[in-house]
């Protein structure tokens, strides 16, 4: 899938997300995830054809040629509140940021259902105790759900990097080693 490209496109993708999300929200039957799969679909489609990608994305190619090509495609296969979400997509023109409405899609289907997804990188391989450990520290203090990335990065020396979102908490040696240094240069 393709990533958000700019913060103007991540606030339309969001934009929509919602708009959809909100419509989902009004049928107890319908599953958010889903939509969420049929979101993907339609982005990994589009994003592994580049013939596709060029007709979706080609301002020059009409609305209504763009529709009879996404109906044979995905008619039949995604659920009809994504197929309309997606024909809505491209009477405004917006087929082309699909993937990153999937994102933002995704993003509110967290905030939700209360779940944080959180990278941690640690300058060794942590055992199985030890990670168990660190994501019930992290769940009791977020107070979420949350789903784990693990990343190895012996550059660090030692301890921890999280990152939350937006939020990064560096603790580790070699940041405590950079701030000390910066402060010695300050000195």
């Amino acid at each position: 899938m393709g990533g958000v490209k700019d913060k103007n496109c991540e606030l339309v993708a969001k934009r929509w997300a919602l708009a959809l999300m909100e419509l989902a929200q009004e049928d107890d039957n319908i599953s958010k995830e889903d939509i969420l799969d049929d979101l993907r679909e339609i982005a990994q489609t589009i994003d592994s054809s580049e013939e596709l990608s060029n007709v979706i994305n080609n301002p020059s190619v009409s609305t209504e040629e763009k529709q009879v090509v996404l109906c044979k495609l995905f008619q039949n296969s995604i659920m009809p509140i994504v197929y309309n979400f997606l024909f809505v997509l491209n009477l405004r023109k917006r087929v082309g940021i699909v993937s990153d409405i999937a994102i933002e899609f995704e993003k509110e289907l967290n905030r939700i259902k209360n779940i944080a997804h959180i990278n941690v990188v640690s300058a060794i391989e942590l055992n199985d105790e030890r990670k168990e450990d660190i994501k019930t520290k992290i769940a009791e203090k977020l107070n979420k759900d949350i789903v784990v990335e693990w990343g190895v990065d012996e550059d660090i020396i030692a301890g921890l990097i999280f990152k939350i979102d937006e939020l990064v908490i560096d603790n580790s040696i070699k940041h405590k080693l950079e701030d000390l240094s910066k402060e010695i240069i300050k000195g």
